[in-house]
């Protein structure tokens, strides 16, 4: 019972991998315009040099570039990341468990990893830069009838059909052939792995999550609709904070019309301290009050800023679980 309880301690985490719907469909949305630019790419841009030694370092670099421009893209525009490093600037992840870590991290890399992957696949099943890099490898003592003298430089040349000589014309297509074949069986192969690592993961992800699906999806509603709130909040706050003290200021301010109507209806707002910033600020991962549950740091806050105890609430902002 005490192992099986640990296990489900530590995995209960796996469940900020695929923590939405909205996050599943904006995968989706990052994965067809990774196709799209894939294809574009290809179509205008992809251009084998056909020489030997540059040929496998172009093609390789097609692929692989790319895919990591991708993966930091991803990894910045995650908020977790941003989170993660608030939690270690602010309290020195002094409270960030081996399980958590691996469960923001993984997020973070997971979600990261769908739009370089999804340029990977596409590029192997297209073959083009696989067929660049290749084909100075490619043994010709599979052909029938090839030619035993021809080296590698004769080799990289296949890639771009009018530069292969005369005689050896007739097995551009069935080198090409070849290529393609091994490129697309990388390619499929590496989509089944994917699939069958999205599959086991949401399986972990249910058998290990403390919560029931009702309320595993309640939750998400509520993450999404207090970002949404608090974002747009937030603007309001912002925009009549700076308006009152350019009236402060120059004497006057130049609304607008919805402007001056939220700054009639709230006659002043006052900064909102650093702590509190840092109080709501950093990871988060599921926690419960006397049974209540804790949705997020703000919704922790709020619980126990109505308890007027600040000492319980420093102690309490600083666990993540």
């Amino acid at each position: 019972m005490a192992a099986a309880a640990l296990v489900t301690e530590n995995f209960k985490f796996v469940s900020l991998f695929f923590k939405s719907k909205d996050v599943m469909i904006f995968n989706g949305l990052i994965a067809l315009g990774t196709v799209a630019s894939q294809t574009a790419y290809s179509v205008f841009a992809f251009n084998c040099p056909c020489f030997s030694g540059k040929n496998y370092r172009y093609g390789l670099a097609a692929i692989g570039v790319p895919a990591l421009v991708f993966f930091l893209v991803g990894v910045m525009m995650n908020n977790n990341t941003w989170d993660l490093v608030s939690e270690c600037r602010l309290r020195q992840c002094r409270k960030l468990s081996g399980a958590a870590a691996f469960a923001v991290l993984g997020n973070i890399i997971g979600r990261a990893m769908v739009a370089p992957l999804t340029w990977v696949v596409i590029s192997l099943l297209q073959g083009q830069a696989y067929t660049c890099a290749l084909s100075e490898f490619f043994d010709p003592s599979t052909l029938e009838g090839f030619p035993s003298d021809n080296g590698s430089e004769v080799m990289a040349k296949f890639p771009c059909e009018g530069s292969v000589p005369k005689e050896l014309q007739g097995f551009w297509a069935e080198i090409e052939r070849q290529l393609k074949y091994q490129s697309q069986l990388i390619g499929w192969l590496l989509v089944a792995g994917m699939s069958l690592m999205v599959f086991l993961l949401l399986c972990m992800k249910r058998c290990s999550s403390p919560l029931g699906y009702q309320q595993e999806d309640y939750w998400s509603q509520y993450r999404s609709n207090e970002k949404t709130l608090f974002q747009r909040t937030a603007a309001v706050h912002a925009r009549l904070l700076a308006a009152e003290n350019i009236k402060s200021f120059f004497g006057f301010v130049a609304l607008e019309k919805e402007e001056k109507e939220q700054l009639a209806e709230h006659e002043s707002v006052s900064p909102v301290c650093s702590t509190n910033w840092n109080r709501v600020t950093g990871v988060y991962l599921y926690r419960e009050k006397n049974g209540l549950p804790l949705y997020s740091r703000l919704n922790k806050w709020a619980t126990y800023n109505l308890e007027h105890n600040v000492e319980a609430m420093d102690k309490e902002m600083d666990t993540l679980y």
